[in-house]
């Protein structure tokens, strides 16, 4: 089923779902946002500063939100550059460029954050729980990804267990669901589905180093997913074509 004609659950009293959506300002967080209000969620846009690399995607999700309509927004810091481990938040690890796409797909780069996902999960989770939301989200994709193992369906589905056993709202019997519309599309689907929603791809990011102005690489791993997809979608992506909105 394509997710964009997937109806929304809506409550005993007929209101639209609340749902927080983890924006990123990526292509696929942007597309979850841009799809969840097309379902008619009311939506609660979550942004996380963990000290990437690439904090310009902060200001794309704030362009992404507004151009939605999205009033309800928040930004959580949580600092994983303290962590380490990864190229996304220590300088001192370079940004794998210009890889051939055999190598992307197999094992896992070091732009892999440890636990990210897992981390911005729980944080939304505390968010749906105080705003009372239905569900979370996300923009995670197991097929054109670089090999995070947080990307995939079962990833989801243990998280959706998590959250129904430690949370008041699941053991009162309202677990909060996990909603992952993007999982098993390809780039060249979430593009064009993007663009049958009417998503304004310029505001979005992608680039895992980009220049000071925003400007991607188009050398990193995420520049050639996005560069692939928008080519097999047969589309033009706007964010080439102009810089970043």
């Amino acid at each position: 089923m394509n997710p964009a004609t997937t109806p929304a659950r809506r409550g005993p009293d007929g209101a639209a779902p609340r749902t927080v959506v983890l924006l990123s300002g990526g292509l696929d967080s942007a597309t979850v946002a841009a799809w969840a209000l097309h379902q008619g969620h009311r939506v609660t846009a979550l942004s996380i500063d963990y000290g990437q690399r690439h904090a310009v995607e902060l200001a794309a999700a704030a362009r992404v939100a507004s151009a939605l309509g999205i009033t309800d927004r928040l930004v959580i810091r949580v600092d994983l550059a303290a962590c380490g481990g990864s190229a996304l938040v220590d300088a001192a690890i370079a940004v794998p460029k210009d890889r051939p796409a055999a190598d992307i797909a197999a094992g896992i780069p070091v732009t892999y954050v440890p636990a990210r996902n897992t981390v911005f999960l729980a944080l939304a989770l505390a968010v749906a729980e105080t705003r009372g939301a239905g569900a979370i989200a996300l923009g995670i994709n197991a097929i054109d990804y670089s090999g995070y193992p947080d990307c995939r369906p079962e990833f989801v589905a243990a998280f959706a267990r998590l959250a129904a056993l430690a949370t008041k709202a699941g053991v009162e019997g309202r677990p909060v669901e996990i909603l992952a519309p993007l999982v098993r599309m390809s780039k060249a689907e979430i593009v064009r589905l993007g663009l049958e929603l009417g998503l304004d791809h310029s505001l979005t990011t992608s680039c895992y180093d980009p220049e000071a102005s925003g400007r991607p690489c188009r050398r990193c791993d995420a520049c050639q997913l996005r560069e692939a997809g928008f080519s097999a979608a047969g589309a033009v992506d706007p964010l080439l074509a102009r810089g970043p909105g």
